[in-house]
């Protein structure tokens, strides 16, 4: 678990064959990034989402939230009394020129090619413009910088909600985001891309006027927004969470944060870096407050030509099965047992720990480590239906595609050469074939010497020829037989 007081950057990938917890390790670190604080009133959350606002950013903050109630198109004395605007001047003891202040930030923060709006000292953002009835509106390409504030402010709409819905006086704050990676997710999604907005039109003469328009817009990606979340409060520790991060190609996620991502190249450390974004061209360094940990199947080898390059910048923690962690299952009470040493020989219980154990071990001498079964497969496993079921539709097929099918791995595995066909987990599609033309031929021979042969026999012997492979049993799947049997499971130890 990560301890937030060590504030060096934090960089991990839990690797581990399927089944070894590492998705469950991510959700517990998630819960070391997370609040529980007590409810503030609405007085109090209103003061601390303003606190360290500007009053541009408190200008903004207020056409996010009338657009979040469709309203795009803002003159100035609605600005000024808004709630925001009228508690920002309260913190500030502001009582005269309110007005004279919202026009300063409106037109300071307007295009240069504005033609409603002159103005000499512009700054070098523009994030407002006026149409010619004299409403203001919030410009579509400064969307991509107020991912932030757009963040903070539906934070502080849902402890509103909260506040009226809820009983209870305790609420959480999340210092985190979680992420699963994909073969489809791409820098776009992590750090920042060019995405579509809805934006009101700016048109007096309109007939629609307030209808929205579509346009296109640079937005930040769900690792930019935490940074940026992380760079406003730089005293708590926040974390990116990555769920298969070899499931997408690494290099073209994270682009030229790659580099930025090292501990040492945050910001404020001894090698701090910045770059400029691909899409904005923003200046941008990751803040030495985020922590970032994922998970790597091991099984999955997509991601090998970028090992050397992320080991130069993770830390890589080994996830290995836990079959400890595995209860017994008693026969006699159908119930679940406390996980017992592997001394017991109770004939009438099914060890899943020493199961599992026996399972990976001729794993291991067939396929390698990294085909070995995790501890999940078998967690939930409580009684022996449970187990039947968890073979056939789990644990059996999953094995079947690292062998490729073959017969002769997967009998290894579940010893089932030296067992007749009636126990074998795994039966070869071709030894059922020749166990049964030779029923057949026995019955045909006692037929033809009652002089009793069935024109279409011989057709039908041919037909029920196949081409070979595995089979589940048959017994195994319908829970029947020796599959009902402790020893059965037993002999997998």
């Amino acid at each position: 678990m990560p301890d937030t007081s060590i504030h060096k950057p934090t960089n991990i990938i839990y690797t581990g064959v399927a089944g070894t917890g590492k998705t469950y390790r991510l959700l517990q670190i998630a819960k070391q990034y997370t609040d529980y604080l007590p409810r503030a009133n609405d007085e109090d959350l209103l003061k601390q989402l303003l606190q360290a606002l500007s009053w541009r950013d408190v200008v903004c903050l207020i056409f996010l939230d009338l657009q979040s109630n469709h309203q795009d198109l803002v003159k100035v004395p609605e600005i000024v009394s808004h709630e925001f605007f009228v508690a920002k001047a309260s913190q500030n003891a502001r009582e005269s020129n309110l007005s004279s202040t919202a026009w300063l930030e409106l037109r300071r923060h307007s295009p240069a090619d504005s033609k409603t709006v002159s103005f000499e000292n512009r700054a070098s953002q523009a994030y407002f413009d006026k149409d010619n009835s004299g409403a203001w509106y919030l410009l579509p390409e400064s969307m991509a910088l107020l991912t932030g504030l757009s963040q903070q402010l539906e934070e502080f709409q849902q402890a509103k909600r909260d506040n009226n819905t809820s009983q209870n006086q305790v609420f959480s704050q999340q210092r985190f985001s979680m992420v699963s990676f994909h073969q489809a997710y791409g820098y776009e999604e992590f750090v920042e891309g060019i995405r579509p907005v809805m934006a009101a039109s700016s048109q007096s003469n309109n007939l629609n006027n307030g209808a929205s328009q579509m346009s296109y817009a640079i937005q930040d990606g769900a690792f930019l927004t935490l940074c940026q979340r992380a760079a406003n409060n730089p005293k708590q520790r926040y974390a990116m969470l990555i769920d298969e991060i070899n499931r997408a190609n690494v290099s073209r996620v994270f682009g030229e944060l790659l580099s930025l991502i090292e501990s040492d190249k945050r910001t404020g450390m001894a090698n701090a870096m910045t770059i400029n974004l691909a899409y904005s061209g923003r200046t941008f360094s990751v803040p030495a407050n985020v922590d970032i940990y994922a998970t790597m199947n091991t099984q999955d080898y997509s991601l090998a030509p970028l090992d050397m390059a992320l080991r130069r910048r993770f830390r890589f923690v080994d996830c290995p099965p836990q079959p400890e962690l595995l209860p017994m299952i008693s026969f006699n009470t159908k119930e679940v047992e406390a996980p017992k040493t592997f001394a017991s020989d109770d004939s009438e219980i099914i060890d899943l720990a020493r199961l599992l154990t026996g399972l990976n071990r001729r794993i291991i001498e067939t396929l390698g480590v990294d085909s070995q079964l995790g501890h999940a497969f078998l967690f939930s496993v409580t009684s022996l239906e449970q187990l039947q079921s968890a073979l056939v539709e789990q644990i059996i097929p999953q094995l079947a595609q690292v062998t490729g099918g073959q017969v002769s791995a997967l009998q290894y595995i579940f010893k089932d050469a030296q067992q007749p066909l009636s126990a074998q987990f795994i039966q070869d599609s071709q030894a059922l074939v020749a166990n049964d033309e030779n029923h057949q031929i026995g019955m045909k021979n006692n037929l033809t010497a009652q002089g009793q042969v069935l024109s279409g026999h011989n057709s039908w012997l041919g037909q029920s020829m196949n081409t070979g492979g595995y089979k589940i049993n048959d017994d195994l799947v319908t829970k029947t037989g020796e599959f009902t049997k402790p020893i059965t499971y037993q002999r997998l130890y």
